[in-house]
């Protein structure tokens, strides 16, 4: 069953990952949509939950009321209520942030090759892999505090560590400093897949189980759901970063 609450004192992107992440702690509660600027929660429960039970999870400063009751064109499956705005985006809508940066990042390191004498695929890797870690820290640096809410929510490092967010953000801007001067390749190679591959398992539970949570990967900035996009991003860190690895130890 889906419900929608009122949830007043959100004024930021931290406001609003606080109470998704609170929302999802309480039994029974699969998912949760919130619009910051319509003050709305649609939670999905698989039964229902008193609005006490909810208001407990959150700080004070945060109160939330239930709506008038959900209306369902098919008692099934077809909810009429639900975030209709997100339903009508496509997918280069919905993810336009990530892939503008996806494309930018190719397009300027396939113009350093082009100006090069020859293509070099291993550059090319290099110095894509140090655009997108330099802008994805970048974004997450934006506002450090709302990513480490957002990340708390999937990531299986930082729901035991709290501070592990804070210093998730600046590893990615020192590997994006890393490749960019071609420092220990081998090291900052290794580095990357650790953290990818540590990274990557939080995504794959909360794609595979359906959790419907914003991803974390622009930070704050961003209102990006978790998706199979979030897991083709890890996966292209991490098979890069393998490919590198074996070229190194191949040529010596």
């Amino acid at each position: 069953m889906i419900h929608e609450y009122q949830v007043t004192g959100m004024t930021c992107s931290s406001c609003v990952a606080k109470v998704q992440t609170a929302l999802l702690t309480v039994p029974h509660v699969s998912s949760v949509v919130i619009s910051k600027e319509e003050k709305k929660a649609t939670i999905k429960m698989s039964e229902h939950i008193a609005v006490e039970s909810l208001q407990t999870v959150l700080e004070s400063r945060y109160s939330i009321t239930e709506l008038a009751p959900a209306v369902f064109a098919n008692p099934v499956s077809t909810y009429v209520g639900v975030s209709p705005t997100v339903e009508r985006k496509s997918l280069f809508e919905t993810y336009k942030p990530v892939l503008l940066v996806f494309f930018y990042i190719s397009l300027i390191t396939s113009l350093v090759q082009l100006w090069n004498d020859s293509f070099s695929w291993m550059q090319w890797m290099q110095h894509f892999m140090a655009g997108f870690f330099l802008v994805f820290s970048f974004f997450k640096l934006l506002n450090l505090e709302g990513f480490a809410d957002s990340y708390r929510m999937y990531d299986l490092i930082a729901k035991k560590f709290k501070g592990w967010p804070y210093w998730y953000a600046f590893i990615e801007l020192g590997l994006g400093l890393a490749f960019l001067v071609n420092f220990n390749p081998l090291v900052t190679n290794l580095i990357t897949f650790i953290v990818m591959t540590v990274s990557i398992v939080g995504v794959l539970q909360s794609v595979l189980n359906k959790r419907k949570i914003k991803c974390a990967c622009l930070g704050a900035v961003f209102n990006l759901p978790m998706s199979t996009i979030t897991i083709i991003e890890d996966g292209l860190m991490i098979g890069m970063s393998v490919f590198m690895i074996l070229n190194h130890f191949l040529n010596n």
